[in-house]
């Protein structure tokens, strides 16, 4: 038997979620059964985890879109135990159980070789929030970004994607302009690297007209909405915005084509649920040299299975700052 969080639903349709021991029999069929040593909270894993379930179709559940740890056993040949695994991604932890548990059973293809230079925990530090940072830089950088074209903006810089963005864009040497509507956190982001601190309300009001001054080199946006559709019109000829997150609403306030077609700014879209097998290798590898372990350790706030229904409501409110990990044997 070993512990999991169970989120379940009663008869009134009402969702709870607590810490219960389970054993292997109750774990869904797939190829490899894998040790977990962590895992973190998503915004995702606070829909799941949160009144109503959120992403969850099927009950019980367990949450945790991803984990880190080790195999014990794997009826494929690309997996053998010992070996140091990390998963993210596949819906894993929405349709399927995830890593909210000292153990979980998943299919060989959504998993990926621990890199050399990271442990789980480190790996789980990064996480799923971690992998699209790291995804967003790569596009951004695949898209022509170039140090010398001026500042990168990363809005909602002090979320767990936003952490990581400013600390591998100013460690590779960007100008990084950190949006955040939270003041206390201008210390904490200017050690990630940032050099300018931009409060939110500077992008909070919808704007028609068709564009604005040049400003950015490139954007990270985890945020959307009407700050979204502030930006595109400031960003300059030729450049990018990556767009990861819709925390400020799925809809482009104020958007118009215009610097789609005046100024060739492109917006990409970035998903790592189904990145492919290469793709997800290809960061993984540039996460281990260009995130530095110290500023992703300043990031990291720790936390046990039954911290997550706490927290899980906590991540929806914006109230979480940085990474946080979660010891599943703590």
């Amino acid at each position: 038997m070993f512990n999991a969080l169970i989120v379940d639903k009663d008869e009134d349709g009402n969702t709870h979620a607590g810490v219960k021991q389970i054993g292997l029999d109750d774990l869904p069929h797939a190829e490899v059964t894998v040790a977990i040593d962590y895992s973190t909270v998503n915004y995702k894993d606070g829909l799941c985890i949160g009144p109503g379930g959120g992403l969850v179709r099927h009950y019980p559940h367990v949450p945790g879109i991803d984990f880190a740890g080790t195999v014990e056993a794997s009826e494929d040949d690309r997996y053998k135990p010992g070996d140091k695994v990390v998963l993210t991604g596949w819906r894993v932890g929405e349709a399927h159980w995830g890593g909210y548990a000292q153990k979980a059973r998943v299919k060989a293809d959504w998993l990926v070789p621990l890199p050399e230079g990271l442990n789980t925990r480190q790996a789980m530090a990064v996480g799923t929030a971690g992998l699209t940072a790291m995804l967003a830089v790569m596009a951004l950088e695949d898209h022509g970004m170039e140090k010398e074209h001026g500042p990168v903006l990363v809005t909602g810089a002090a979320g767990g994607v936003g952490s990581v963005a400013t600390a591998i864009l100013a460690h590779l040497g960007y100008e990084v302009a950190a949006v955040t509507g939270r003041p206390e956190q201008a210390d904490y982001l200017k050690g990630l690297g940032a050099t300018t601190i931009v409060p939110r309300e500077e992008f909070a009001e919808v704007t028609r007209k068709p564009l604005e001054s040049e400003q950015w080199a490139g954007c990270v946006d985890a945020v959307g909405g009407v700050m979204l559709g502030r930006v595109l019109k400031q960003m300059k000829y030729g450049t990018s915005v990556a767009a990861i997150g819709l925390a400020g609403g799925a809809a482009i306030e104020g958007a118009l084509i215009t610097p789609f077609i005046l100024r060739g700014v492109n917006l990409l879209g970035i998903d790592s649920v189904m990145q492919r097998y290469d793709n997800r290798v290809r960061a993984w590898n540039r996460i281990v040299t260009d995130l530095p372990m110290d500023k992703l350790e300043a990031m990291v706030q720790p936390a046990t299975l039954s911290d997550l229904p706490k927290l899980g409501a906590e991540i929806l409110k914006g109230q979480v700052k940085g990474r946080i990990v979660v010891d599943v044997n703590g």
